[in-house]
């Protein structure tokens, strides 16, 4: 597929912006000077118009609330807790009953400022019970499915090596929420896609989703009308030992990238993916599916704007 000419429109659906590492910390250390501000102008210069930052925690969220309304009408966000992080519901303050109604409180103003657009990251990853047990993932998974049909608010959703269990907790509450939700960074199997499809879901695609030849067949499969797309930055960037780069032929190149202690304006940061990235993303998905970048990025941009607004009306 070669690159248009024209500026093509994207929403990076899944960036953790609020991450020190965008402002130049690293592991709790200052390296280099905050490039908040050309990161993103990086991804406005490629077409990047929107940003659904992602809330993992409750401190998170009123970070990325404060994003929201910091870079107004560019970037929004999500409020929840992720799996990873769901002993902290016990660990809280006040008890997990406080924490839910925080968290409630949260999404509750930050949806009617317009600020907050989706109820996440929430799901259950069982590939890293050593961070939370299964136990309390699922008990505040469907705790916080309960809030978002309350608020009705759309999912923004996380699934590892849990999906029967995801889907026994999801199906009976997507009928209360008109516009369901996203599972993010997709890396299940050609079944699970059809499942969460079937379930009226539609699915983010990284390059974590890209990274094997089983990944590039379950993207293929996707339905255009149920894709979004995101760089899930700083991680998930697209590497050459993934089967995705050799369909990189003729993708814009990103800006030159440097060891972070080499860092100077201007230049990216090597292993820090972000959000420009996302052109990578979508020249992979139009590779794939044999169709034309412009046919994807539209597809994404209206699949995005239907669900989560974002500040536009949807077409």
């Amino acid at each position: 597929m070669s690159h248009s000419s024209k500026l093509l429109r994207y929403v990076d659906i899944g960036i953790n912006l609020s991450d020190p590492v965008f402002r130049g910390e690293y592991h709790g250390r200052q390296v280099h000077d905050s490039d908040m501000d050309d990161i993103i102008q990086r991804a406005r210069d490629v077409g990047c118009e929107k940003f659904m930052v992602t809330g993992s925690d409750l401190e998170e969220s009123r970070r990325v609330m404060e994003l929201s309304r910091n870079y107004s009408g560019f970037c929004y966000g999500t409020v929840g807790v992720h799996p990873c992080q769901a002993k902290a519901f016990d660990e809280y303050p006040g008890g997990p009953s406080r924490m839910l109604e925080e968290l409630k409180a949260l999404a509750l103003e930050s949806k009617q400022c317009g600020h907050a657009v989706a109820f996440g990251e929430i799901g259950l990853d069982y590939d890293r019970l050593f961070l939370s047990a299964k136990e309390p993932q699922l008990k505040y998974f469907e705790a916080q499915l309960d809030l978002a049909v309350d608020i009705q608010l759309p999912l923004f959703l996380h699934s590892r090596a849990a999906s029967e269990d995801f889907e026994q907790l999801i199906a009976p509450r997507l009928a209360k929420l008109p516009k369901r939700g996203l599972v993010h960074s997709f890396t299940g199997t050609l079944e699970e896609m059809q499942r969460m499809v079937d379930l009226g879901l539609d699915i983010g695609v990284n390059g974590c989703s890209l990274k094997t030849e089983e990944n590039l067949e379950v993207a293929k499969a996707i339905p255009l009308d149920r894709i979004q797309i995101e760089t899930d930055g700083p991680w998930c960037e697209i590497r050459p030992s993934h089967a995705s780069s050799k369909h990189l032929a003729g993708a814009p190149p990103l800006p030159k990238a440097v060891k972070k202690e080499k860092w100077q304006k201007g230049l990216m940061v090597k292993g820090r993916n972000e959000p420009v990235s996302i052109v990578q993303v979508a020249h992979v998905i139009a590779s794939v599916k044999e169709i034309s970048v412009e046919e994807v990025c539209e597809a994404a941009w209206r699949n995005s704007i239907k669900m989560f607004g974002l500040g536009e009306e949807a077409s």
